[in-house]
């Protein structure tokens, strides 16, 4: 079990979960062309696939309940919350995965994720289980902005960039999967505030990264209550299963500080506009009062026991799977169902 928990304590599930609502702050008719994302699994729809990584979802049943029943890389049985919001916004109804062979600049022109299942804040967060660090997403993303100059030409390629809204989705697998699952390597170096500031100077430095490549609309996603997920559910057991209260208690420390950088950010820097997109609130009343949304089950996800399955572990063939994954909050032990996914991203578009 531990060794599970260290490989597979994943991902800020949900991606800044009212980053729809953020254009609301920019301007009421704003005009968004592409999104463009950055982060973990929560938001990776197959890059993982193309690197020599365990932390991949490109088997049954990940993607059971997505168009043709075909698993892309997406940590879900369906689409992930970056999909409804490009949707929402006329946009295509999926967000292609960079690496993935099957697109051209021609669709990722529109919108595209770089993100890494299993990535972080911290290169060494990448390390653990050899997957694309944030500065590599940032490489990727100075590669597509040549291919995009070359393919609308350079003028039509600036405006795109700095209309298009720029979404990250970070943080969670620093602490569950890095800081607290190796103890001795992180800890000896930092406790954890000086940690949180550690991170939350990489995010500063990432978001001055993206303003100096003409990027002005930045949704800067917050953690979710990751004490909640199932898997810390299940190993909380003294705790009767219930959630991990001191993870929550950092994840809204986290948040408060990411939600202070965006003051600076702003002073900082002309004609940016970077809006904190807090999820906690939204997923703890999900997760707390599941009915209210049509939901059966939040403690456990569908996949197999849905205790602590995340990745290979999530099998096909279990018996225990579930039949209907509307039926939970969770589709695997740290990821969303599609519909709950479906249910963020049409709440935040209100």
């Amino acid at each position: 079990m531990a060794k599970i928990r260290n490989i597979f304590s994943s991902t800020s599930w949900i991606l800044a979960i009212f980053q729809f609502l953020t254009l609301m702050v920019f301007e009421s008719d704003a005009k968004v062309p592409a999104i463009i994302v950055f982060g973990d699994s929560t938001v990776d729809a197959g890059n993982n696939n193309q690197i020599p990584t365990i932390a991949r979802s490109n088997f049954e049943p990940y993607g059971r309940d997505f168009t043709g029943g075909k698993p892309t890389g997406r940590f879900s049985n369906g689409r992930i919350t970056t999909d409804f919001i490009s949707e929402e916004f006329g946009l295509k109804p999926t967000i292609p995965a960079y690496l993935d062979p099957a697109y051209s600049i021609s669709d990722f022109a529109t919108g595209v994720t770089f993100a890494s299942a299993g990535s972080g804040y911290d290169n060494a967060t990448s390390d653990v289980l050899d997957v694309i660090a944030l500065w590599k997403e940032l490489e990727y993303y100075k590669e597509y902005q040549k291919k995009l100059k070359a393919y609308l030409g350079e003028q039509k390629a600036n405006e795109r960039i700095s209309e298009a809204l720029h979404m990250t989705s970070l943080g969670t697998n620093d602490f569950l999967e890095n800081y607290y699952a190796f103890p001795r390597r992180s800890s000896s170096r930092y406790n954890i505030e000086q940690y949180q500031d550690f991170l939350v100077g990489i995010a500063k430095n990432f978001i001055g990264e993206l303003y100096g490549l003409g990027a002005r609309k930045i949704s800067l996603g917050g953690l979710p209550p990751m004490g909640c997920l199932p898997l810390e559910r299940t190993v909380n057991i003294f705790g009767r299963n219930d959630c991990v209260e001191r993870y929550n208690v950092i994840a809204q420390q986290f948040n408060g500080k990411l939600e202070k950088l965006t003051v600076t950010l702003n002073k900082e820097h002309s004609g940016i506009r970077v809006v904190f997109s807090n999820p906690y609130d939204a997923l703890m009343n999900i997760i707390k009062q599941p009915s209210s949304f049509g939901f059966d089950v939040a403690s456990v996800a569908c996949c197999a026991t849905g205790m602590f399955e995340m990745g290979y572990a999530c099998n096909r063939n279990d018996m225990y799977t579930c039949t209907d994954a509307s039926k939970y909050v969770f589709w695997d032990s740290f990821h969303p169902s599609e519909k709950t996914s479906r249910i963020i991203a049409q709440a935040s578009s209100i």
